[in-house]
């Protein structure tokens, strides 16, 4: 058995974040004018999950390194004075200030892994290189609303924003842990023939972090928890947030649950 920690619990516990989209094959990026660009409001930064659809240089030249993966190009959230980066080799982390449409952001730290990928590890140095300091940023409303940040030296990075989904479902949501199994199950669906069903069960945490209870029977969760990919053969503990969905149709749930943060995970030699 084979298991390692993405985040120790107590990071977990204190930190209380996919649609992959292709970036353009040819830059194609245009600030957003100060006739076009609404004020940057916290809140609208921190409604939304930032994806970078395309990155520039001062001579219109696309910043290749920002794209190592093209199915997980790099998000940035901005919550409560905090930017968090993902799906670059490591997490990144660190605040943020505004002024007017300046955008300082201060130093970012990040967890420790190592990738074998050389363009994963190559990514998080561009990303920290074109993050630093004060940036010029203008937000573009709409359906989908764009965000360009430009630097000093002329590179422009442009994200098209996705609802969180506490704007989605218009709350908050519950915090909850789930143990999810390493293997789904069979699972009776009565519109889903065939259907396999992660296998959860909740935990519990006391506000040190430590476990409180015994964990329940494994139980079938009949809907996907969004955000989170399992692979069978991997045990994890997940941190998700629970809505409730306003007016679900019929024979649909009448809650969803989102992936917050993967605490722990564990692969799992198959029984014999």
């Amino acid at each position: 058995m084979k298991r390692f920690a993405l985040l120790t619990l107590s990071v977990a516990l204190a930190a209380c974040a996919r649609a992959p989209q292709e970036p353009p094959a040819q830059p194609a990026a245009t600030p957003a004018t100060s006739t076009t660009a609404a004020a940057l409001d916290p809140s609208v930064l921190g409604g939304h999950h930032w994806v970078l659809a395309n990155a520039v240089d001062a001579k219109g030249r696309r910043i290749d390194a920002l794209f190592a993966r093209a199915d997980k190009p790099v998000r940035v959230d901005f919550a409560d004075g905090r930017i968090a980066v993902s799906n670059t080799c490591n997490r990144m982390m660190g605040s943020y200030a505004l002024d007017g449409a300046k955008l300082t952001i201060g130093d970012m730290a990040s967890t420790l892994m190592a990738c074998t990928d050389p363009k994963m590890t190559a990514l998080d140095g561009a990303v920290g290189t074109q993050l630093r300091g004060p940036l010029t940023a203008a937000l573009q409303p709409g359906a989908t609303p764009v965000l360009t940040l430009t630097g000093a030296d002329g590179n422009v990075m442009t994200f098209h924003g996705e609802a969180t989904a506490q704007t989605r479902y218009g709350g908050p949501g519950e915090t909850m842990f789930f143990e999810v199994a390493a293997q789904a199950q069979p699972c009776s669906h009565p519109l889903i023939p065939g259907k396999q069903c992660l296998q959860v069960r909740e935990v519990h945490y006391d506000d040190k972090g430590l476990e409180t209870g015994k964990r329940g029977d494994w139980q079938p969760l009949f809907q996907d928890i969004e955000g989170f990919e399992h692979v069978d053969g991997t045990r994890n503990v997940v941190r998700v947030k629970r809505f409730t969905i306003q007016d679900p149709p019929a024979d649909a749930p009448s809650v969803a649950y989102v992936l917050d943060m993967v605490v722990e995970s564990e692969t799992v030699a198959p029984r014999r």
